[in-house]
């Protein structure tokens, strides 16, 4: 499996995607190349050197080299085709940096065949952007421990792709379902009320698209779905050279093992879409009778942008705490840690002068 690093047409330095450009960005010469512009010069290059590579500029190490040279439990270990030290990964990572050199690489056979992502949604906010929201946030949280947010946790955040598996199919339904009307009304002493039935019917065509669900069996899945949805108009064809600068996830879950779940959420949700049709035309709506029809189903791979941050409370239980942010929209999840010495703080300055109050009143005694 190769380790692909992409470089610039001009210099031949690193090559990273800017979010907030939009353009992939040489760290070296300040370049900056749309994708258009990659293409070309990866097209150009590969005519020059007669020789198949990826669809972007890339060094790509020796086979011998670059391949899996050693492998320990779920820990691959790779060779950087940059400045040559080991690069340690997951059975699932599909793009890291080099922890030496800090050149982005992107495990480019993690990410072929069955495993080949149809859709990304690139970053739209860089690592700046990203902090500045955190920080803004954490503000307002007044009992988490410093260390959440110190110096070295910061540099920690991480913009991450994570594999999503994405449902859209057409759903035809129909409903069988009694109506009730209410009407009340008062002549002289009399209160009079009166109740009608209906009889009804429904029946109607749905286009489900885009059912996202978390397709990484490590993940926390309140991390991974916290952040959910994205907009998917912004969804571009698949492109490794998007994930030059950024770590990126390859799934390991089937869609098979997400498909009964998902058609009885897509099932439930036709119905209530046929019942909540008729909902404003009577007092109460009882189903008696459904029937829906799942056609044209059909499953897309997705990797999706999240910038996070974890945090393991080695002073508690060592349970993992994070703070998760929706790399395209903003939207915010987290898990957060509680500073004990913070609260006892709290406690002591209100129950001490609280308790001196009373006991100067005499009510302790």
């Amino acid at each position: 499996m190769a380790l692909v690093s992409y470089k610039c047409p001009n210099c031949g330095g690193s090559v990273v995607f800017d979010p907030k450009k939009q353009k992939f960005c040489c760290e070296f010469c300040m370049s900056e190349f749309t994708k258009e512009e990659m293409e070309a010069a990866a097209l150009k290059s590969t005519e020059t050197s007669g020789t198949q590579e990826e669809s972007s500029v890339a060094d790509t190490a020796q086979n011998n080299n670059a391949g899996s040279t050693k492998q320990k439990e779920d820990a691959l270990v790779y060779i950087c085709p940059s400045c040559g030290a080991e690069v340690v990964t997951d059975a699932t990572t599909a793009a890291t940096f080099c922890y030496y050199c800090h050149n982005p690489v992107v495990l480019s056979g993690k990410l072929s065949g069955e495993f080949l992502p149809d859709y990304v949604i690139p970053f739209a906010m860089d690592k700046k952007k990203a902090t500045g929201i955190f920080l803004d946030w954490i503000k307002k949280k007044k009992y988490i421990p410093d260390d959440f947010f110190s110096k070295d946790q910061i540099e920690k955040f991480s913009g991450v792709y994570f594999p999503y598996l994405m449902y859209s199919c057409r759903v035809d339904g129909r409903i069988q379902a009694e109506g009730e009307k209410n009407r009340t009304w008062v002549t002289g002493n009399i209160r009079y009320t009166e109740h009608k039935k209906y009889r009804m019917e429904r029946a109607g065509q749905l286009d489900v698209k885009n059912v996202t669900r978390n397709a990484l069996k490590k993940n926390n899945s309140a991390l991974v779905e916290g952040v959910l949805p994205f907009d998917m108009e912004k969804l571009q064809p698949f492109d490794m050279g998007y994930l030059s600068g950024f770590q990126a996830e390859k799934r390991d879950m089937e869609k098979e093992s997400l498909t009964p779940e998902v058609e009885s959420e897509v099932k439930q949700y036709t119905v209530e879409q046929l019942k909540a049709d008729v909902m404003g035309q009577y007092s109460a709506v009882r189903v008696d009778q459904s029937d829906t029809n799942i056609r044209d189903a059909r499953w897309h791979y997705a990797l999706l942008p999240v910038w996070i941050l974890t945090y393991r409370d080695k002073a508690g239980k060592d349970e993992l705490y994070y703070f998760a942010m929706n790399g395209q929209t903003g939207k915010i999840c987290g898990k957060l840690p509680v500073a004990k010495g913070k609260l006892v703080k709290l406690f002591l300055e209100i129950f001490v002068p609280v308790a001196a109050i009373l006991m100067i009143g005499g009510w302790f005694l």
